[in-house]
């Protein structure tokens, strides 16, 4: 009988740094010489967070370890599905050590649990619950108010994020605390103690930057179905009469798709009026007009945002007549630009925005606000210097 490969779900709510702690997984999997398999997943059409994880130095040398799976809620029926797929393709022609799975912040950990607890070619060890200690100290009192706001949540029969994140800590077998480093101490036990009571069989381990060691991941043992079978019992016929569980608790979604630069300062001016707490994430690659060599990241969870730099754009490249490069070198660029749909070459917005159904068209409609107008493309071509009060350092993403 072939053994099974063990698997490590990283859950957790929307902006709680999965993605961070997968990168990091996966850099220490490539130094250490293991061989670990990805699986990513991101609810909306346009897919980040497999991006960012595919440009990573373990990935772009053996692209058949990475599965990316968008356009779905991996705990939805559909999302199911393509999970199995993906796992029977990984599997194909190795066995690798470890299967790491990253799901949406909005994934649900239960049906994951069900499909895992049966599964013929795998077992899962651990399932990782990534909690955000800013959010939960600006938004639920230290967590205070997490089990407060369920029932009352219950008592309307309504079913929040709220829910989501409550649901997520009690399925977890371990909960990792993400920008511990950003609250005080004593701040960080009371976190600890209000998680204890929701779930009292999860360890809790507070990092930072994603820092976990892959050796404490491998040592994980099978994951305790015990544990949660009377809560898969309770929570089961709730779900069940979710009409819309494919996208659930109101969360929704949109791709915002431009080839124009933002305005710096329009930008900036939009983020600090009208970027609140029902905005939950926004993420994805776009460039100001101000910088127009650089190729950014935008990664936004909750009111705070963070800039990193992701490259330079090939045009930008091209453009500089001091690029140092070869004819063969500049050919080449050149091939792959005029395969580019773009008016700026491969210069692009391309940013996924999740937020309350209620509420996100609004904000949507003010980032649009922020491109550039065919004025000032005018103007930006010219030499015009735009006012730009974003950060002038700005880190570039390690892979």
């Amino acid at each position: 009988m072939a053994i099974k490969v063990p698997v490590i779900i990283i859950n957790g709510f929307l902006g709680s740094g999965k993605t961070t702690l997968f990168r990091n997984i996966l850099s220490q999997s490539k130094k250490n010489n293991m061989s670990v398999c990805a699986i990513v997943n991101d609810m909306s059409e346009l897919d980040v967070d497999g991006e960012i994880i595919a440009s990573s130095s373990v990935i772009e040398s053996d692209k058949n370890i990475l599965e990316s799976i968008s356009s779905d809620v991996l705990s939805s029926k559909t999302g199911i599905k393509k999970l199995d797929k993906a796992i029977n393709n990984l599997l194909k022609n190795k066995s690798p050590d470890l299967i790491v799975i990253e799901t949406s912040g909005s994934c649900h950990p239960m049906p994951l649990i069900k499909y895992f607890k049966e599964h013929q070619k795998v077992f899962l060890t651990g399932v990782l619950i990534l909690i955000d200690c800013l959010m939960l100290s600006h938004d639920y009192k230290l967590g205070e108010n997490l089990i407060p706001i369920m029932k009352q949540n219950i008592i309307k029969g309504e079913r929040s994020t709220t829910n989501l994140l409550v649901e997520q800590i009690m399925f977890g077998s371990h909960i990792i605390l993400t920008k511990s480093d950003r609250i005080a101490p004593n701040d960080l036990n009371k976190i600890s103690n209000h998680i204890e009571k929701i779930n009292p069989f999860t360890s809790i381990t507070p990092i930072i930057f994603g820092k976990l060691t892959l050796d404490s991941v491998m040592e994980i043992e099978k994951y305790d179905f015990d544990n949660v079978s009377r809560l898969i019992d309770e929570l089961q016929p709730m779900l069940d009469s979710k009409k819309n569980i494919e996208k659930p608790y109101n969360l929704s979604s949109r791709v915002i798709k431009d080839d124009r630069p933002f305005h710096p300062e329009r930008l900036w001016e939009v983020c600090h009026k009208h970027l609140d707490k029902k905005i939950f994430r926004s993420k994805g690659f776009f460039w100001l007009v101000s910088r127009d060599d650089q190729s950014l990241l935008w990664n936004q969870a909750a009111g705070a945002i963070n800039l990193e730099i992701m490259g330079t754009w090939r045009a930008a490249i091209i453009e500089n007549k001091k690029n140092n490069l070869l004819k063969e070198e500049i050919s080449f660029l050149k091939e792959r630009l005029s395969k580019e749909s773009g008016r700026f070459g491969d210069r692009c917005c391309e940013l996924t925005i999740i937020g309350d159904e209620n509420h996100i068209d609004q904000f949507v409609e003010k980032i649009y606000s922020c491109f550039l107008s065919e004025k000032e493309i005018i103007q930006w071509k010219k030499g015009f210097k735009f006012n730009d009060p974003w950060p002038k350092k700005i880190l570039k993403l390690n892979t």
